[in-house]
């Protein structure tokens, strides 16, 4: 199985020969496995939205992604993961085993909707945040460059 998810695409690019990416499978399979470990430190008691798991794993907007990585696990929380605005999106028996797993955990239901204000779990933020750039001689807003703008306003300023 390891050498399966190792597989290695090699991908040519024209006369300049072969270039080895990592396959589209190892990369679902990666991101799955990040989701799954994210669910796993989910507490009793706490829930989450596929929206803010697939955030906190770094895919934001692959909401539809978490649905599949907890259907492929095992030994996970899923019942802890619901819809936006707690709801319980899973039809029929699967959504009556949710609320009756949620409800034993001591998670409290406004209806038919989890109360997130009481019990919605915040996965800590990532501490890396990507660098600014900084922009040089880049035009401002009267259309000069920096240096230049930064001249007009030393002139401005001794002229006063």
């Amino acid at each position: 199985m390891a050498q399966h998810i190792r597989s290695l695409t090699s991908v040519t690019l024209g006369g300049l020969g072969f270039v080895t990416l990592p396959s589209r499978e190892f990369q679902g399979i990666e991101m799955f496995q990040k989701i799954q470990s994210l669910v796993r430190t989910i507490p009793k008691g706490k829930v989450s939205s596929y929206g803010a798991v697939a955030r906190a794993a770094g895919f934001p907007g692959a909401s539809r992604q978490v649905v599949w990585a907890l259907r492929q696990g095992q030994g996970l929380p899923w019942h802890r993961v619901v819809a936006a605005g707690g709801r319980i999106a899973l039809p029929g028996e699967a959504g009556f085993e949710q609320r009756m797993r949620l409800e034993s955990e001591g998670v409290p239901f406004s209806s038919s909707r989890v109360r997130m204000n009481d019990c919605e779990f915040m996965f800590p933020r990532s501490r890396r945040r990507p660098k600014a750039v900084k922009a040089k001689n880049v035009a401002s807003r009267s259309g000069k460059s920096r240096p230049e703008a930064r001249q007009t306003r030393k002139k401005r300023k001794n002229n006063q």
